[in-house]
């Protein structure tokens, strides 16, 4: 007897709440926005240009006095954040210099003379031009709509003989998707840089994959029962799948916390937008791409699955 994680005639009625989630959800995306436009991403040197050191101490300091140790290099307004190890691992930014090179040896040679020799390690320096970071920034922002926009266009030519309306539900719950990791990213401060969003990317695509999964099943239950009323339908669906995303979002969540916890401050960033995407991700797919279903098509209304035509292109 194989085990199961939910019993198979569990009926719990998601449709049901589904106007209390969207309300959260709404909440949630308009707190998004104003952070956004209020206290906006923590951009890495990727998107914003300028030059980035990280710095090693053996022993404990603070970005002050750090600061005040690269004063008489001149290289414009520095900011210093902890990176990893507390006190003692650190990102010094500042503007881009031209000779790249010659810069980490001058840094340590300006530190040496605050802390000591060989208190304080360069471990790497990296550049990015403001044209170049700006450029990087706008394709990066294109790139994030032009995926949502085509995984909606996708899912509605898939499930065009069930509804259109599955489509205007994809790209919504993308869209809430990605305002919900972006919020989280603000709230964190955690470095917006090329890794960060391509785990955005990835998020959008865990999260159609996830929805598909359910829009299936409500594709395969309507050619059976084309005479229940499509809210019905939808619930039994997402009932019949819980037990599956269930478990394929839990094994990708414990993984992620692995990475979270023991990954290092170089992969956190990226861990963290991959876990709280594929937590919003499944939670979209349940109260978000369904609901906008229901308001399209009505709660009683009868779902349109002609003969012949359930499977997927």
């Amino acid at each position: 007897m194989s085990l199961q994680l939910i019993r198979p005639d569990i009926n719990l009625d998601f449709v049901g709440k589904r106007y209390f989630f969207v309300a959260l959800s709404t909440l949630i995306n308009v707190l998004a926005i104003v952070l956004l436009f209020t206290k906006g991403l923590n951009y890495g040197v990727d998107f914003v240009g300028g030059s980035v050191a990280q710095i090693e101490f053996s022993s404990r300091t603070n970005g002050d006095a750090i600061q005040k140790a690269l004063a008489p290099l001149d290289l414009g307004e520095i900011t210093v954040q902890d990176f990893g190890k507390a006190g003692q691992s650190f990102l010094a930014r500042f503007e881009t210099v031209k000779n790249i090179g010659s810069i980490g040896p001058k840094l340590e040679t300006a530190l040496d003379k605050s802390y000591g020799p060989g208190v304080a390690k360069v471990v790497r320096v990296e550049s990015v031009g403001a044209k170049v970071g700006s450029d990087l920034r706008r394709k990066g922002f294109a790139a994030v709509i032009i995926a949502t926009i085509f995984m909606g266009v996708y899912i509605a030519i898939q499930f065009r003989h069930v509804s259109w309306s599955f489509g205007a539900g994809a790209v919504i719950a993308l869209i809430h998707d990605v305002l919900v990791v972006m919020c989280a990213l603000v709230i964190s401060q955690y470095q917006f840089d090329l890794t960060t969003l391509a785990a955005v990317l990835t998020v959008i695509g865990y999260s159609v994959h996830d929805t598909i999964i359910v829009s299936d099943r409500i594709r395969e239950d309507s050619t059976k029962r084309r005479r229940e009323p499509i809210a019905s339908i939808m619930n039994r669906a997402i009932n019949e799948t819980l037990s599956r995303t269930i478990l394929t979002s839990g094994t990708a969540i414990v993984v992620l916390l692995s990475l979270l916890a023991f990954g290092g401050p170089i992969l956190r960033p990226s861990a963290f937008t991959l876990l709280i995407g594929f937590i919003t991700g499944t939670y979209s797919s349940i109260y978000i791409a369904g609901p906008v279903v229901l308001f399209w098509e009505g709660d009683s209304g009868r779902t349109k699955t002609r003969t012949g035509s359930s499977r997927a292109a």
